[in-house]
């Protein structure tokens, strides 16, 4: 099982730099980010896949999704200057929330 949620962990990173990479491609116009964005994802896939061998599948994706979008927020704040509302920062924290609620008492025992 813990070697699922180092699988997760690989996924959850290389969605995160994929995702950043994304932002480079400019609508997929430029071919070196292009390329480095769609090994990524493939990558990111594959790490997944191999977290859902031994993993729930709601559990795992609603991690997956959830750290991604808190830290892909982050990153867009931080690094991108982008702005975040009040609501936006009580929708994170309701995010990760949910995150923690599922991993501890999501399956069904």
């Amino acid at each position: 099982m813990m070697l699922s949620y180092g699988f997760l962990a690989a996924a959850i990173v290389l969605e995160l730099i994929a995702t950043s990479v994304l932002k480079y491609t400019e609508g997929f116009t430029k071919l070196y980010p292009t390329i480095g964005c769609i090994i990524l994802y493939i990558l990111c896939f594959f790490c997944l896949a191999r977290a859902l061998m031994k993993m729930n599948l709601g559990i795992a994706y609603a991690t997956w999704c959830g750290v991604g979008i808190v830290v892909s927020t982050l990153v867009s704040v931080f690094i991108y200057k982008e702005g975040i509302s009040f609501l936006g920062v009580i929708g994170i924290i309701l995010i990760v929330a949910g995150c923690v609620i599922l991993n501890l008492y999501g399956t069904a025992h």
